[in-house]
């Protein structure tokens, strides 16, 4: 199966939708080789602007240009979500002004540049803002209809992304807002989203070969959040598991938490990084040291049922 990284997506995204909408502007903070925005600036430099290492004046550009009518996409590293949550938080949000955050490079995955550049809060400190849309695509496919959704949300969206190149599956029906069930099943139920995907398929077909039948339900969506969907599948299958690249800690364990309680579940376990930073190493050797590859996720829900 063909893989690649869903910021590849993004950029690719950014490019396609300028050519059809004028109003789409974007943002990089010194970093568009990386956050693959450098298409968008080869493409389009009248409607480029590198800001240098200034996210903080980024995010209030683009505030600034969003009032002139025109469709801002912010582009930087998700692990520096942090260093200009104020400007995201007063300067777009409260507002309400239509601008977009592509940041990429989210997770442990981000590899050798240890857990100084990995960001495993991003979801937790986005999807707390009020009136944010919340973007975690599994795919490229998935990417690149996130972006043009947020192109057509009128408010601030946020789209995690990932430097780690993924399997990319057959499109599937996109809705802001709703889950997409991959599999059916009774005896347990794992939620999950972003390139965690490919690693729940393989855990799932594992306890399936072990007699479990496994229901995997993605979230694109992490906010608005289908709990409709959740409550469904939790009901269904009684034992729930969720499983992100993301710290377990206000991420879409707590969101499924939040949406579930009270539905009569009889297990429930968050699986993703607990509480502490992430480490330098190869992608997929942390994947391992965390526990978030197919077979110890698998291993983990056999545990508990």
């Amino acid at each position: 199966m063909d893989k690649k990284a869903t910021r590849v997506a993004y950029g690719e995204a950014l490019v396609k939708l300028g050519q059809t909408n004028d109003r789409i502007v974007v943002l990089d903070a010194d970093l568009a080789s990386a956050t693959m925005t450098n298409a968008f600036k080869k493409e389009f430099p009248d409607r480029f602007f590198d800001c240098g290492i200034a996210e903080a004046n980024m995010v209030d550009m683009a505030a600034g240009l969003s009032t002139m009518g025109l469709i801002p996409f912010c582009s930087t590293f998700a692990v520096f979500a942090g260093r200009n949550y104020d400007q995201i938080r007063n300067g777009v949000c409260y507002p309400k002004f239509n601008v977009k955050f592509g940041f990429s490079h989210a997770g442990i995955t981000v590899g050798e540049d240890g857990g100084s550049h990995q960001a495993i809060e991003d979801i937790s400190l986005m999807r707390g803002i009020p009136g944010m849309t919340v973007f975690v695509p599994s795919d490229a496919n998935e990417c690149y209809q996130c972006v043009e959704a947020a192109a057509e949300i009128n408010g601030p969206v946020f789209i995690r992304t990932a430097r780690l190149p993924s399997p990319v599956y057959d499109p599937r029906p996109f809705t802001v807002g709703k889950g997409t069930v991959i599999r059916d099943g009774s005896d347990c139920v794992i939620f999950t989203c972003g390139i965690m995907l490919e690693h729940t398929m393989e855990a799932a077909e594992i306890l399936e070969s072990k007699g479990i039948k496994t229901a995997l339900v993605s979230f694109h969506t992490i906010k608005p959040f289908d709990e409709e969907l959740a409550r469904i599948y939790a009901a269904k299958c009684k034992n729930v598991f969720t499983v992100e690249e993301h710290s377990i800690l206000g991420g879409l364990g707590d969101t499924v938490a939040s949406a579930i309680i009270g539905k009569g579940v009889e297990k429930f376990r968050k699986i993703g990084i607990n509480d502490e930073f992430g480490q330098s190493g190869k992608p997929l050797d942390l994947l391992k040291e965390y526990g978030l590859t197919g077979p110890q996720i698998a291993e983990t829900i056999l545990k508990d049922l």
